[in-house]
């Protein structure tokens, strides 16, 4: 007898124990959505004196999954008016560049708890017909957030397409720009294969990147293919100059993204006058992917898409090395125009 009400007492402190378990951990779910569980102080004196409606970091974390459901569409016009939320445009926009890195970078800054990311390229301003359809849709293209936290958004077009800059600049013309680059010759590999992906997806043939990228009757590099000119970037950057100081860009590496990300975020946090708060914790090697994962708290974690780091074509070395020689003076100005120094040979 006295064996059987131990072994029933047993049971319901295990059926207790499993669920102050299970209500601890939705808990942590629920306060640290979308990021880490760590003492946050509120925002600093770099953002200058705050206001009144100033809500501090702590706060933005705590209040950060109520985020979510308002993107979700589940929020009414009161909870809106009532959480001091608004669609705001961004004060930060990572332009570029295709297949740089554009979308490891908004995602990792995403992070941060006083950021906040447009989940989709949005192709505002490199789009006839989205760019008719005025800034008030543009808009209401942003996510929710708060007052102080920063909207950004990527579109990597905006970086290689003309009529981008001085259109921005008419919106914004204090906005600050990211600019993430690879090794010219590496991206445009990268660009390449992205797109015969999508070929072979499709059952279509795609001539081999050699072809493409040297000009068959000069035997030159053939800088009508897009991959190609996409990769000159001094070229690009000098069309945004005639518009913005160069204080108002800042260049990531993205190969040191893929590397060492942590670094390269810190000098991204800078750039933006935000507190510091990404730290190693929320990046781990993930092994079997091959590149650095996010650890946004103890139950949410994130990868990339199986589409990033897709495995490159063999190519030609000496197209490889026609290439890069091609784009080694064009580099030497980007260096020298930027102020930064890549081990791009």
């Amino acid at each position: 007898m006295l064996f059987k009400q131990q072994v029933l007492l047993r049971q319901k402190l295990f059926v207790l124990g499993s669920l102050a378990i299970g209500s601890l951990l939705y808990l942590v779910a629920r306060v640290g959505s979308l990021d880490r569980l760590q003492p946050l102080c509120p925002i600093d004196g770099r953002f200058g004196p705050r206001s009144q409606d100033e809500i501090p970091l702590r706060a933005l974390q705590f209040k950060r999954g109520l985020l979510h459901e308002f993107r979700k569409g589940n929020a009414t016009k009161e909870q809106i008016r009532l959480h001091n939320l608004a669609q705001q445009l961004p004060k930060a926009i990572i332009i570029g560049v295709r297949k740089g890195g554009t979308r490891a970078l908004l995602e990792m800054l995403n992070l941060h708890p006083a950021v906040v990311k447009a989940s989709q390229e949005i192709h505002f301003f490199d789009n006839d017909e989205n760019y008719a359809k005025g800034i008030e849709w543009y808009r209401k293209k942003m996510p929710f957030s708060y007052p102080h936290q920063i909207t950004i958004e990527k579109s990597p077009a905006y970086f290689i397409t003309e009529e981008v800059p001085e259109r921005i600049y008419k919106m914004n013309s204090s906005i600050k720009l990211l600019i993430i680059v690879r090794e010219p010759t590496t991206r445009a590999i990268s660009d390449y294969t992205q797109v015969l992906e999508g070929k072979e997806r499709k059952n279509k043939t795609y001539y081999k990147f050699e072809k493409l990228a040297i000009d068959p009757n000069t035997c030159e590099v053939n800088t009508k293919y897009k991959a190609v000119r996409t990769s000159i970037y001094t070229k690009h950057l000098e069309r945004w100059l005639k518009y913005f100081p160069i204080e108002q860009f800042h260049i990531v590496d993205g190969d040191r993204l893929i590397t060492e990300p942590l670094p390269e975020l810190q000098l991204v946090e800078k750039f933006l006058n935000l507190p510091p708060r990404i730290s190693q914790y929320n990046l781990y090697f993930n092994a079997t992917r091959g590149f650095y994962c996010l650890r946004f708290n103890i139950v949410f974690n994130k990868c990339l898409a199986g589409s990033k780091g897709r495995i490159h074509p063999e190519v030609d070395t000496s197209v490889i090395t026609k290439l890069r020689k091609f784009f080694h003076p064009f580099n030497q100005k980007f260096y020298q125009i930027t102020g930064r120094t890549f081990n791009w040979p």
